[in-house]
């Protein structure tokens, strides 16, 4: 109920910028331009926790993106969901093509939110990152990329806040945190599987759902009820309309060849990672 309320009482009262607070503006150009006005890069949390993949972030974590963030987060601001979408979206095709980009071939893109508590859901109304990765997939398409939604892990035990642990006690923290829902893994065929989420500092966050998707994903095609065709890194033969399935099945469960043909994770691992916002000193200088 909270959602659509907030949504009307958007739509007919006025309202400050969540930025800055400038007058009578749901995001005033200056804070657009924070969030968006910039060409996403990777970003590399140091020090790397173990199983990170790629991760592109689209704005650094300060001021203005950091007020819309919280915002939309802890205050409801829903009327921000498009454009943290799109920032979102941008950080996807990031990863997908150009210089560094994690495979620059055609093909659907399917997003899995990195999930959040329950208790958490119930006490803002809403799932935050789902709402923007739905938003993102939404202007993806619109742009002529193929991409859909699935939101596949879950919490398996609560966790401590994370706010003051340092990454090693994050990491502690989080480590076997989540899992993958229960028939989730077959929602994560035929596509590149992203991990999305609204923010990344140390990593320990989206290694954790890195590793439970890589996991169950194996665990799944062990016992013989989940994907089981491989993604290879520059294979040119995966560009695939929404409506396909996948590549072509192999014959065995792993596949050796060639550096470039090497199987780099299974059918619903991650490819890599996409996020809003980022510390200033995690961005990757433009060109390296």
């Amino acid at each position: 109920m909270r959602g659509w309320w907030q949504d009307l009482t958007d739509l007919v009262l006025p309202t400050d910028c969540a930025g800055c607070g400038a007058p009578r503006t749901t995001l005033c150009p200056r804070c657009r331009t924070a969030l968006a006005g910039g060409a996403p890069r990777r970003v590399r949390p140091l020090p790397k926790p173990p199983g990170l993949p790629a991760v592109y972030a689209s704005a650094p974590y300060a001021e203005a993106v950091r007020a819309l963030l919280l915002a939309h987060k802890e205050r409801g601001a829903l009327t921000l969901t498009g454009a943290l979408g799109a920032a979102l979206a941008g950080a996807v095709r990031a990863g997908l093509g150009g210089p560094a980009g994690a495979f620059g071939v055609p093909g659907t893109v399917v997003l899995v939110p990195v999930p959040s508590a329950r208790w958490a859901v119930r006490a803002r109304g809403h799932d935050p990152v789902r709402r923007m990765a739905l938003a993102a997939a939404g202007e993806l398409r619109r742009t002529g990329t193929p991409a859909r939604v699935a939101a596949v892990l879950r919490q398996r035990r609560p966790v401590a806040d994370q706010a003051g642990l340092d990454a090693r006690r994050r990491l502690a923290n989080l480590a076997g945190a989540l899992e993958i829902a229960k028939g989730g893994e077959r929602l994560l065929g035929g596509g590149r599987v992203v991990l999305v989420d609204d923010l990344v500092t140390t990593g320990a966050t989206l290694a954790e759902a890195a590793r439970a998707l890589r996991e169950g994903t194996v665990l799944c095609r062990e016992r013989g009820n989940g994907p089981t065709r491989p993604v290879y890194e520059n294979a040119t033969r995966e560009g695939r309309e929404e409506r396909q399935t996948g590549t072509r099945p192999e014959k065995g469960k792993w596949v050796h060849g060639a550096v470039k043909n090497a199987v780099v994770n299974a059918l619903g691992a991650p490819s890599y990672a996409a996020v809003i916002a980022a510390p200033r000193d995690t961005f990757e200088i433009a060109g390296n």
